[in-house]
């Protein structure tokens, strides 16, 4: 998947990639399954829905799509703040602050094609 071309796949299956292995440790290492679950739903499900958009019908299906994936990013950064937070994982760990920067200049990209996106289609 790396590679298409495509910026927003790309960087969205190399953050999901990050994410499986955040949640592998989260379990084997803390033994959590209730936080960790839900960072591995959301952080993979914003590739997931970056890509469905790729095949979306209409403009109104793409921004649709897009607009589910920057809501996905937006609530993986807060399950990354929360582990953050409960001790789970460790801000100070330079792999932990980039997870959480990433997710950050995710959700701003997502957002920014999902606010032309809607520019384009009033036009």
């Amino acid at each position: 998947m790396v590679g298409t071309g495509n910026v927003v796949l790309d960087k969205s299956f190399c953050f999901a990639i990050r994410i499986v292995n955040v949640y592998k440790f989260l379990v084997k290492e803390h033994r959590e399954h209730v936080l960790s679950k839900q960072l591995l739903r959301s952080g993979t499900s914003v590739g997931a829905n970056a890509n469905e958009a790729q095949a979306a019908q209409s403009k109104a299906d793409f921004i649709a799509k897009m607009s589910i994936a920057s809501k996905e990013a937006r609530e993986t950064e807060y399950w990354i703040r929360l582990l953050i937070s409960t001790g789970y994982l460790d801000k100070k760990q330079h792999h932990v602050q980039t997870l959480l920067e990433e997710s950050t200049e995710i959700s701003k990209l997502l957002t920014s094609i999902v606010k032309t996106a809607q520019q384009k289609e009033r036009k």
